[in-house]
């Protein structure tokens, strides 16, 4: 390749148009300063859609909000002139100089120059984008949004390039998600060549070597498909892994509440759910595998019997909280308790499952002080000496998980829960739901430990379903 034609591939690899959907910029306020030396284009229609929501009693709004002010920071020296052409982005590093951002008028383009009808606001989007398309031919014009119709209507209305946005994302296929747990196969035993051991009470440490297990990472589960050696990775360096042998027998005689483990995966999430020293508990799996139960069970336990918590907040957040919670009658409490069923089913559960020790279900429910809360009423607040349980978060976004953590303050534990086959969000997937997001980002985290529970144990019905449908 000549150095010209070497030129030539840089400049085109360079020029590179993204005009950004709103929904982009709600997921991610600032977004627009992720695309290095390319440039980026926010039509008209998009502030006004910004705008809209911004006033609006949603979470959501205060994300319309960051983005118009940090729209307005970029922009606010520029004339109307060089709003048009494109303002200087930030320079991101040193080695790649910043594209520009600019606003394009989507509204003064003519119905007659569109390819889509131009009274709904995608439609305006796509055109706004086709008509940089034609403008600008040797150059890769590319819309991003998180609207999977959108992104067929622009394709078929001869966009050439639509992507989703994908900085956040952090694995390419959900099969690359950290399970929390390393199944041997054969027997543990027959893959260690050399092992140390040391005895404090009742605890066994073995210390390998750290080629047993080369992507180890802190309170990963460990067990074999020989079903006789069930172990937790507490500590590592260069050369050994440090192992808590758990012993499988006691990790199912494990009990909370009356309840049991019916399984090894289960034994597991009993096991991180009862541990103190684990601030951040997050539970993967299908529908009927037992993780609102095992949580709500292990939370009783440790505020009623052991007295660790002070009181249990359970909320969860799906799309029709954030649009109709205002309009329903009664107390946040009230509001909540039609998204509440899986929490409240699950309590009468264990209501029948120990109802002569513990009497009648609204006395556990004050005793155990559990409060119901949305989501969207956690913002600002400081959560101290709590049991917070975060159930269906697989419909929430990153930054939306990263508001309810750092809620959580000293003394309080917090476990997220979900299933990423059941997401109801119209822009979020299973690589870009905030739970996959927070798994990967907390596997490295002492304080935190994942467990996928990889079987349906709520009824042969469920567990046939799960399979086969």
């Amino acid at each position: 390749m000549t150095e010209e034609n070497m030129k030539n591939e840089n400049a085109a690899v360079e020029n590179i148009i993204y005009i950004l959907d709103t929904n982009i910029l709600l997921h991610e306020p600032f977004a627009f300063l992720s695309f290095k030396e390319h440039d980026v284009v926010v039509p008209m229609t998009v502030l006004e859609e910004l705008d809209s929501i911004k006033d609006r009693n949603k979470d959501v709004s205060r994300d319309a909000r960051v983005a118009i002010r940090a729209l307005e920071d970029t922009l606010r020296d520029a004339s109307p002139e060089q709003v048009l052409t494109g303002v200087k982005l930030p320079q991101n590093d040193e080695q790649h100089p910043s594209g520009c951002l600019a606003i394009i008028n989507d509204y003064a383009l003519t119905q007659t120059a569109s390819v889509l009808s131009f009274n709904e606001n995608d439609n305006r989007i796509i055109n706004a984008a086709l008509h940089i398309q034609k403008k600008h031919p040797n150059k890769k014009i590319v819309l991003v949004t998180k609207d999977i119709n959108m992104r067929l209507k622009a394709k078929g209305a001869g966009l050439a390039h639509v992507e989703d946005y994908r900085t956040d994302q952090l694995i390419d296929d959900i099969q690359f998600l950290t399970k929390g747990y390393h199944k041997f196969e054969g027997d543990f035993w027959q893959n260690i060549n050399s092992v140390n051991s040391e005895a404090e009470g009742r605890n066994t440490t073995h210390y390998v070597s750290k080629s047993v297990v080369p992507l180890s990472y802190i309170n990963e589960y460990l067990i074999d498909e020989t079903e006789n050696f069930a172990g937790k990775i507490t500590g590592f360096d260069n050369e050994n892994i440090s192992i808590l042998d758990l012993g499988r027998d006691r990790l199912l005689a494990k009990n909370a509440w009356g309840i049991h483990p019916k399984n090894i995966y289960q034994g597991m999430a009993m096991d991180a759910l009862l541990d103190p020293n684990i601030d951040l508990v997050i539970l993967t799996g299908p529908a009927g595998c037992g993780k609102t139960l095992l949580a709500l069970a292990t939370a009783l336990e440790q505020v009623i019997e052991r007295g660790l918590y002070d009181k249990i907040i359970v909320t969860r957040s799906t799309p029709e909280i954030a649009e109709s919670i205002g309009f329903l009658p009664g107390t946040e409490e009230e509001k909540m308790a039609p998204w509440l069923a899986a929490i409240t089913d699950s309590l009468e559960v264990l209501h029948q499952q120990d109802e002569s020790m513990h009497g009648s279900l609204n006395y556990i429910m004050d005793k155990a002080n559990i409060q119901f809360k949305s989501v969207n009423f956690m913002r600002g607040r400081s959560i101290q000496n709590a049991l917070v349980l975060l159930d269906e978060c697989q419909n929430l976004t990153a930054a939306q998980l990263k508001t309810i953590i750092t809620r959580c303050g000293e003394g309080t534990k917090l476990v997220c829960s979900g299933n990423l086959a059941q997401i109801d969000s119209n822009y979020l997937t299973a690589v870009t739901s905030g739970l996959t997001y927070i798994v990967e980002r907390f596997k490295d985290f002492p304080g935190s430990a994942t467990v996928n529970l990889n079987g349906v144990v709520r009824s042969r019905l469920a567990s046939f379903a799960e399979e086969n449908l």
